[in-house]
């Protein structure tokens, strides 16, 4: 009970492995919402914003934001059109995360993996769609 209030809280303390179904995804590398209720950026990785900007200090792929965010979404399942906020719906298979704690407002950075797609992050990345971003990608291994 204690752990379903946390994730409903939002951000899921650094270290703490959770379940995330997505339900929504906004850009190359998240937000991912998750039906457990955190909100998931990837971790370790950065792609271009929806506006084809990039922020300021962030790695900037030279790679299409549109085509980053529709690749994410084949990552984790499969497409069921648009929310009333602009979020890409998704039905998909429940991701294994580890949280690497908050990323901004109410997003936890996460490490997550598909029974579909293996390591997200990594994926994003062999992908050329999403750079590695060394400040937040640690010791973490792609297999």
């Amino acid at each position: 009970m204690m752990f379903a209030l946390l994730l409903l809280a939002s951000i899921v303390p650094p270290g703490q492995s959770f379940t995330c179904t997505p339900v929504a995804v906004w850009d190359g590398d998240g937000p991912i919402w998750c039906a457990e209720g955190p909100h998931v950026r990837l971790s370790g990785v950065a792609a271009r914003e929806m506006d084809g900007g990039c922020s300021a200090g962030h790695p900037c792929p030279d790679a299409d934001p549109i085509a980053a965010r529709d690749h994410l979404v084949g990552l984790l399942g499969e497409p069921q059109g648009r929310n009333r906020t602009g979020h890409i719906l998704v039905r998909g298979p429940a991701l294994r995360c580890v949280s690497r704690g908050g990323a901004g407002g109410t997003r936890t950075a996460a490490f997550c993996t598909s029974p579909r797609s293996g390591d997200i992050s990594c994926a994003m990345v062999r992908s050329g769609l999403a750079e590695r971003w060394d400040k937040f990608w640690g010791s973490h291994r792609c297999d």
